[in-house]
């Protein structure tokens, strides 16, 4: 069967309008500078009861500026791993209209020693941003005393 569509059908589709609306302004977001920073921030948003007891995943949205559009909890785990999917990252990313990234983990078991996943993870992550010109900045392993940055160690 063959369908014909009148002009007036035409108008009838929706209009697509996308938009950036925060609640912080620009002069009051904190700017990421190092790891460290980064660290501090997010040891700051984790929560505290789960840091030593299950891994979670979670994402710092950046603009140009490396000032921080906000922070997105990407998964909840068990006591040994957990799952970052990459298209909900970069969702998240392209919501927020960021520039870069840095993604976190926790390790419940207070070892900052990257697992082969953590390491194929971030190399998936950084060539899918590229694609996408949302730059992967720092992938952080946290635990409640200390921290491992990817991109200190040269492993980005």
């Amino acid at each position: 069967m063959e369908s014909k569509l009148s002009v007036s059908a035409l108008y009838q589709v929706a209009e697509i309008e996308l938009k950036y609306k925060s609640k912080v302004k620009a002069s009051d977001r904190l700017q990421i500078g190092s790891s460290k920073d980064a660290y501090h921030i997010l040891l700051q948003l984790w929560d505290h009861n789960k840091i030593e007891f299950i891994e979670q995943f979670k994402v710092l949205l950046l603009n140009r500026a490396q000032k921080v559009l906000g922070i997105y909890e990407v998964s909840t785990g068990g006591i040994s791993g957990t799952i970052a999917d990459p298209r909900i990252i970069f969702v998240a990313a392209l919501k927020a209209n960021a520039s870069g990234i840095v993604i976190s983990h926790n390790h419940p078991s207070g070892s900052l020693k990257p697992s082969r996943q953590d390491e194929e993870l971030t190399q998936k992550l950084k060539h899918a941003g590229q694609f996408l010109e949302i730059k992967l900045l720092d992938h952080i392993i946290i635990t409640s005393e200390s921290y491992l940055s990817f991109a200190d160690e040269g492993l980005l």
